[in-house]
Protein backbone atom coordinates (compact mmCIF):
# COMPACT_ATOMS: atom_id res chain seq x y z
CA UNK A 1 0.00 0.00 0.00
CA UNK A 2 0.82 3.25 -0.89
CA UNK A 3 2.77 4.89 2.44
CA UNK A 4 2.94 8.94 1.09
CA UNK A 5 1.23 10.99 -1.52
CA UNK A 6 4.95 10.83 -4.05
CA UNK A 7 4.41 9.76 -7.25
CA UNK A 8 7.31 7.16 -8.09
CA UNK A 9 6.61 6.29 -11.54
CA UNK A 10 4.68 8.97 -13.86
CA UNK A 11 3.67 7.48 -17.49
CA UNK A 12 2.03 10.21 -19.88
CA UNK A 13 1.14 8.35 -23.43
CA UNK A 14 3.73 6.26 -24.24
CA UNK A 15 4.35 4.25 -27.06
CA UNK A 16 6.87 1.93 -28.01
CA UNK A 17 7.38 1.54 -31.73
CA UNK A 18 10.71 -1.12 -33.24
CA UNK A 19 9.68 -1.02 -36.62
CA UNK A 20 6.12 0.58 -38.24
CA UNK A 21 4.84 -2.82 -37.88
CA UNK A 22 5.75 -3.76 -34.42
CA UNK A 23 4.10 -1.76 -31.97
CA UNK A 24 5.39 -2.99 -28.20
CA UNK A 25 3.13 0.04 -26.36
CA UNK A 26 0.59 2.31 -27.53
CA UNK A 27 -0.19 5.73 -25.33
CA UNK A 28 0.16 4.37 -22.07
CA UNK A 29 -0.39 6.39 -19.22
CA UNK A 30 0.19 5.68 -15.69
CA UNK A 31 0.89 7.09 -12.21
CA UNK A 32 2.61 4.13 -9.45
CA UNK A 33 2.73 6.00 -6.16
CA UNK A 34 5.61 5.22 -3.90
CA UNK A 35 4.86 2.41 -1.70
CA UNK A 36 2.52 0.85 -4.49
CA UNK A 37 2.83 -2.60 -5.47
CA UNK A 38 1.66 -2.92 -8.75
CA UNK A 39 1.24 -6.20 -10.93
CA UNK A 40 1.73 -6.52 -14.61
CA UNK A 41 -0.21 -9.25 -15.89
CA UNK A 42 -0.97 -10.22 -19.76
CA UNK A 43 0.00 -12.41 -22.28
CA UNK A 44 3.52 -13.00 -23.94
CA UNK A 45 4.00 -9.78 -26.32
CA UNK A 46 1.80 -7.85 -24.03
CA UNK A 47 4.33 -5.55 -23.67
CA UNK A 48 5.15 -5.69 -19.73
CA UNK A 49 8.69 -6.40 -20.25
CA UNK A 50 9.63 -3.21 -22.59
CA UNK A 51 7.34 -1.23 -20.23
CA UNK A 52 9.26 -2.20 -17.36
CA UNK A 53 12.72 -1.49 -19.56
CA UNK A 54 11.46 1.74 -20.20
CA UNK A 55 10.89 2.63 -16.66
CA UNK A 56 14.55 2.06 -15.84
CA UNK A 57 15.95 3.51 -18.69
CA UNK A 58 17.15 0.70 -20.65
CA UNK A 59 15.41 1.61 -23.60
CA UNK A 60 14.16 5.04 -25.08
CA UNK A 61 10.33 5.81 -25.62
CA UNK A 62 9.59 6.59 -29.38
CA UNK A 63 6.51 9.16 -27.91
CA UNK A 64 5.73 10.14 -24.34
CA UNK A 65 7.10 10.38 -21.20
CA UNK A 66 8.58 8.22 -18.11
CA UNK A 67 9.33 10.27 -14.97
CA UNK A 68 10.38 7.90 -12.30
CA UNK A 69 10.62 10.39 -8.43
CA UNK A 70 10.40 13.11 -10.62
CA UNK A 71 13.26 12.86 -12.90
CA UNK A 72 12.24 12.76 -16.42
CA UNK A 73 14.39 9.96 -18.01
CA UNK A 74 14.55 11.86 -21.47
CA UNK A 75 15.90 15.11 -20.20
CA UNK A 76 17.85 13.61 -17.14
CA UNK A 77 21.84 13.73 -17.58
CA UNK A 78 23.81 10.43 -17.75
CA UNK A 79 25.82 10.93 -14.39
CA UNK A 80 22.19 11.49 -12.88
CA UNK A 81 20.52 8.57 -14.59
CA UNK A 82 23.57 6.04 -13.20
CA UNK A 83 22.66 7.97 -9.54
CA UNK A 84 18.80 7.45 -10.24
CA UNK A 85 19.92 3.75 -11.14
CA UNK A 86 21.01 2.89 -8.04
CA UNK A 87 17.92 3.44 -6.42
CA UNK A 88 16.37 1.09 -8.69
CA UNK A 89 16.48 -3.07 -8.41
CA UNK A 90 15.49 -4.98 -11.20
CA UNK A 91 14.83 -8.53 -11.43
CA UNK A 92 15.62 -9.51 -14.80
CA UNK A 93 14.11 -12.48 -16.74
CA UNK A 94 17.12 -13.62 -18.26
CA UNK A 95 18.78 -13.01 -14.66
CA UNK A 96 21.97 -11.35 -15.88
CA UNK A 97 23.97 -12.82 -13.52
CA UNK A 98 27.74 -13.16 -13.73
CA UNK A 99 28.63 -17.06 -13.92
CA UNK A 100 32.46 -16.90 -12.87
CA UNK A 101 31.25 -15.15 -9.83
CA UNK A 102 29.98 -16.59 -6.67
CA UNK A 103 26.44 -16.26 -5.57
CA UNK A 104 27.51 -13.82 -2.62
CA UNK A 105 29.53 -12.07 -5.37
CA UNK A 106 26.82 -11.34 -7.45
CA UNK A 107 24.23 -9.98 -4.64
CA UNK A 108 27.56 -8.13 -3.20
CA UNK A 109 27.46 -6.09 -6.89
CA UNK A 110 24.60 -3.74 -6.35
CA UNK A 111 25.46 -2.64 -2.93
CA UNK A 112 29.32 -2.55 -4.15
CA UNK A 113 28.31 0.24 -6.97
CA UNK A 114 26.02 1.98 -4.22
CA UNK A 115 29.04 2.46 -2.03
CA UNK A 116 27.65 0.53 1.10
CA UNK A 117 30.21 -0.73 4.23
CA UNK A 118 31.77 -4.07 4.25
CA UNK A 119 29.48 -4.62 7.20
CA UNK A 120 26.03 -3.48 5.52
CA UNK A 121 26.58 -5.81 2.70
CA UNK A 122 27.94 -9.13 4.12
CA UNK A 123 24.76 -8.80 6.20
CA UNK A 124 21.85 -8.14 4.10
CA UNK A 125 23.95 -11.16 1.64
CA UNK A 126 23.37 -13.40 4.59
CA UNK A 127 19.93 -12.47 5.50
CA UNK A 128 18.69 -12.62 1.67
CA UNK A 129 20.54 -15.95 1.58
CA UNK A 130 18.56 -17.74 5.00
CA UNK A 131 15.15 -15.61 3.66
CA UNK A 132 15.45 -17.40 -0.39
CA UNK A 133 16.92 -20.87 1.27
CA UNK A 134 20.32 -20.87 -0.71
CA UNK A 135 22.12 -20.29 2.59
CA UNK A 136 24.38 -23.43 1.38
CA UNK A 137 24.97 -21.89 -2.22
CA UNK A 138 26.86 -18.59 -0.32
CA UNK A 139 30.41 -19.86 -2.69
CA UNK A 140 29.21 -21.37 -5.54
CA UNK A 141 29.53 -19.86 -9.27
CA UNK A 142 25.96 -19.40 -10.50
CA UNK A 143 26.97 -21.36 -13.33
CA UNK A 144 26.08 -23.90 -11.10
CA UNK A 145 22.73 -23.67 -10.21
CA UNK A 146 19.86 -24.39 -11.65
CA UNK A 147 17.17 -22.10 -13.33
CA UNK A 148 15.37 -21.72 -10.09
CA UNK A 149 18.32 -21.35 -7.93
CA UNK A 150 19.56 -18.65 -10.68
CA UNK A 151 16.53 -16.68 -10.40
CA UNK A 152 16.42 -16.19 -6.33
CA UNK A 153 19.96 -15.24 -6.88
CA UNK A 154 18.65 -12.12 -9.30
CA UNK A 155 16.14 -11.65 -7.03
CA UNK A 156 18.14 -11.27 -3.66
CA UNK A 157 20.68 -9.03 -6.37
CA UNK A 158 17.53 -6.87 -6.92
CA UNK A 159 16.50 -6.11 -3.19
CA UNK A 160 19.82 -6.18 -1.51
CA UNK A 161 20.69 -2.53 -1.69
CA UNK A 162 17.30 -1.56 -0.44
CA UNK A 163 16.42 0.64 -3.17
CA UNK A 164 13.21 2.90 -3.61
CA UNK A 165 11.61 0.96 -6.57
CA UNK A 166 11.44 -2.51 -7.08
CA UNK A 167 11.42 -4.02 -10.83
CA UNK A 168 10.29 -7.41 -11.45
CA UNK A 169 9.90 -9.74 -14.48
CA UNK A 170 8.41 -13.07 -14.15
CA UNK A 171 10.17 -13.28 -10.93
CA UNK A 172 8.44 -16.90 -9.59
CA UNK A 173 8.81 -18.56 -13.55
CA UNK A 174 10.85 -21.40 -12.69
CA UNK A 175 9.95 -21.62 -9.15
CA UNK A 176 7.65 -24.06 -7.38
CA UNK A 177 4.67 -23.05 -4.74
CA UNK A 178 6.83 -22.94 -1.94
CA UNK A 179 9.94 -20.98 -3.11
CA UNK A 180 7.57 -18.69 -5.25
CA UNK A 181 5.52 -17.97 -1.44
CA UNK A 182 9.56 -17.52 -0.04
CA UNK A 183 9.78 -14.46 -2.89
CA UNK A 184 6.72 -13.05 -2.53
CA UNK A 185 7.43 -12.88 1.01
CA UNK A 186 10.25 -11.40 1.21
CA UNK A 187 8.57 -8.37 -2.01
CA UNK A 188 5.98 -7.92 0.97
CA UNK A 189 8.56 -7.15 3.38
CA UNK A 190 10.34 -4.99 1.44
CA UNK A 191 6.77 -2.89 0.49
CA UNK A 192 6.00 -2.79 4.30
CA UNK A 193 9.00 -1.11 4.59
CA UNK A 194 8.22 1.47 1.80
CA UNK A 195 9.66 0.06 -1.08
CA UNK A 196 7.73 0.37 -4.82
CA UNK A 197 7.57 -2.62 -6.24
CA UNK A 198 6.31 -3.09 -10.23
CA UNK A 199 5.66 -6.81 -10.88
CA UNK A 200 4.97 -8.24 -14.17
CA UNK A 201 4.21 -11.90 -14.40
CA UNK A 202 1.44 -14.69 -16.27
CA UNK A 203 0.54 -15.99 -12.13
CA UNK A 204 -2.56 -15.20 -10.67
CA UNK A 205 -1.71 -16.57 -7.73
CA UNK A 206 0.81 -14.25 -6.88
CA UNK A 207 -1.49 -11.41 -6.88
CA UNK A 208 -5.39 -12.53 -6.46
CA UNK A 209 -5.43 -12.66 -2.93
CA UNK A 210 -2.85 -9.43 -2.33
CA UNK A 211 -4.12 -5.69 -1.62
CA UNK A 212 -2.37 -4.62 -4.86
CA UNK A 213 -3.28 -2.92 -7.67
CA UNK A 214 -3.16 -5.15 -11.01
CA UNK A 215 -3.05 -3.85 -14.31
CA UNK A 216 -3.58 -5.89 -17.67
CA UNK A 217 -1.95 -5.28 -20.75
CA UNK A 218 -2.90 -6.48 -24.34
CA UNK A 219 -1.17 -5.66 -27.50
CA UNK A 220 0.96 -2.95 -25.84
CA UNK A 221 -2.54 -1.01 -24.42
CA UNK A 222 -4.30 -1.10 -20.59
CA UNK A 223 -6.87 -3.22 -21.02
CA UNK A 224 -8.03 -3.10 -17.34
CA UNK A 225 -6.59 -1.07 -14.57
CA UNK A 226 -8.10 -1.56 -11.07
CA UNK A 227 -7.82 -3.86 -7.86
CA UNK A 228 -9.58 -6.67 -9.72
CA UNK A 229 -8.07 -9.21 -12.22
CA UNK A 230 -9.65 -11.46 -15.27
CA UNK A 231 -10.01 -14.84 -15.10
CA UNK A 232 -9.80 -14.94 -18.89
CA UNK A 233 -7.01 -16.96 -21.43
CA UNK A 234 -5.30 -13.20 -21.56
CA UNK A 235 -4.57 -13.68 -17.94
CA UNK A 236 -3.96 -17.67 -17.18
CA UNK A 237 -1.42 -17.85 -19.25
CA UNK A 238 0.63 -19.01 -16.10
CA UNK A 239 4.71 -19.62 -16.19
CA UNK A 240 5.17 -18.65 -19.62
CA UNK A 241 8.07 -16.24 -20.66
CA UNK A 242 7.23 -13.13 -22.44
CA UNK A 243 8.95 -13.07 -25.78
CA UNK A 244 9.51 -10.94 -28.46
CA UNK A 245 8.76 -7.06 -27.14
CA UNK A 246 7.38 -8.24 -24.31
Amino acid sequence: MATDSRVMVDITRLTKTYTPNIHALVDVSLQVQAGDMLFLTGMSGAGKTTLLRLICGIEQPSKGFVEVDGNDLSKISKSKLQNLRRRIGVAYQNFKLLPDRTVAQNIAISMEVAYRSRLFIRKQTNDLLAQLNLADKHNIRTSKLSRGEQQRVAIARAVANKPDLILADEPTGNLDAETTGLVMDLFHRCNLEGTTLIIATHDQSIYKQADSKVIRLGNGRILEDGHDYNDDPASMNHGAADGGTA
